[in-house]
């Protein structure tokens, strides 16, 4: 048996962010950039802790992206981290970078002291996610509003 590719994992720094944002832009939001006044917002997080962002690597090659927002629940009386975006390129798919992404949100769950994940997704990506040992809620809603200002 052929041992699959080398995938590896780094959190990201703000001053690294352009490459994965990119990746993000392109594949999640059809190739349209996010305001610049957003992104600064998202360096600034990432550079206080509040947001981290890690990348999947093949040799050299940026594969996959996951952003991950630390935050605070009352009804839990801890912290908790949402994946808010996980994306692998298509043609890497099935080869082991989302599982290496979510190991790595495992290790830095581990550093942070943080024992609860949660994503929203929708039901293509639920299988991959279900088949790495989430758990659908069947209780929880999720609900929206968009305000136009």
């Amino acid at each position: 048996m052929t041992p699959g590719p080398q995938i590896a994992v780094h959190p990201v720094a703000r001053e690294d962010l352009a490459k994965p944002l990119s990746l993000l832009e392109e594949s999640l939001r059809n190739g349209k950039p996010v305001p610049p006044l957003f992104a600064e917002q998202l360096a600034q997080a990432v550079e206080r802790g509040d947001l981290e962002v890690l990348a999947a690597w093949v040799n050299g090659g940026l594969v996959g992206v996951t952003v991950l927002a630390f935050r605070s629940s009352i009804s839990l009386g801890a912290p908790f981290v949402s994946i808010e975006d996980l994306y692998v390129k298509p043609g890497v798919r099935r080869r082991g970078a989302g599982r290496a992404l979510l190991g790595a949100v495992e290790e830095r769950c581990k550093e942070r002291g943080i024992s609860y994940v949660e994503v929203q997704t929708d039901g293509e990506a639920a299988a991959f996610y279900i088949g790495l040992g989430y758990k659908p809620e069947e209780e929880v809603r999720v609900l929206s509003c968009s305000y136009v200002f």
